[in-house]
C-alpha cells in the first residue's frame, strides 16, 4: 500500500511540531530567562578570570606521545588503580598512587621528593576511568605544573603490547 506525499507531508509536520513542542517545554525556564535577557546579564556580572590565580586542567596524552615521553626518559608515570590491580599488571617502570592515598594528603600527595616541574603521566583503567583525571587534580594543587593524563590507561598500553609488569610498586 502506497502512502501518498501528503499523508507523509502530514507525519513529517506531526513529528516536527510534536519535537518542538516538547523541547519548548523541557527547556522552558532556560528560554524564559533568555528571552528577559537575564542570562546575558549573569554573563556580565560573572566575575573576570583571573589568570594569575587560574589553576591549570590537567592536559590529556595519547598512547604515542606517552611512549614517546617514557622512551626520552622525560616523564614520570603514576597508576592512580588500586594496589591490587597494580599488582595484577601496570606499565612498566610506573609508581603507583591511588587516587584514595592522595586524596588522605592532597597538599603532598606523592611519597617521594619530585620536582615541582617534573613531567608527571598518571593512568588508570582507560577512558572509562577517572581516577586518573581526579588524581591529575590532585598533583596540580599541590603545585606540580606539568601533568598529563594517559586517557587509554593500562589497557590500552597492554593491547599495543607495549612493556608491562606484574607485582608491586
Amino acid at each position: 500500500m502506497k502512502k501518498n506525499w501528503l499523508g507523509t507531508a502530514l507525519e513529517i509536520l506531526l513529528i516536527v511540531a510534536l519535537s518542538a513542542s516538547v523541547g519548548i517545554a523541557w527547556n522552558r525556564t532556560l528560554l524564559t530567562s533568555a528571552w528577559r535577557g537575564e542570562v546575558a546579564a549573569r554573563a556580565e556580572a560573572a566575575p573576570a578570570a583571573n589568570p594569575a590565580n587560574a589553576v591549570a586542567e590537567p592536559m590529556p596524552l595519547g598512547l604515542m606521545q606517552v611512549k614517546e615521553l617514557l622512551d626520552a626518559k622525560q616523564a614520570m608515570l603514576l597508576d592512580a588503580r588500586s594496589t591490587t590491580s597494580f599488582a595484577e599488571g601496570h606499565i612498566k617502570g610506573a609508581l603507583n598512587l591511588p587516587l584514595e592515598e592522595a586524596g588522605r594528603n592532597p597538599s603532598r600527595p606523592l611519597q617521594v621528593k619530585v620536582p615541582a616541574e617534573a613531567s608527571l603521566i598518571t593512568y588508570c583503567n582507560g577512558f572509562s576511568c577517572h581516577d586518573s583525571m581526579e588524581l591529575a587534580k590532585i598533583l596540580v594543587k599541590a603545585g606540580y605544573a606539568n601533568v598529563y593524563v594517559y586517557e587509554g590507561g593500562f589497557p590500552e598500553w597492554r593491547d599495543a603490547g607495549y612493556p608491562v609488569a606484574k607485582g608491586g610498586s
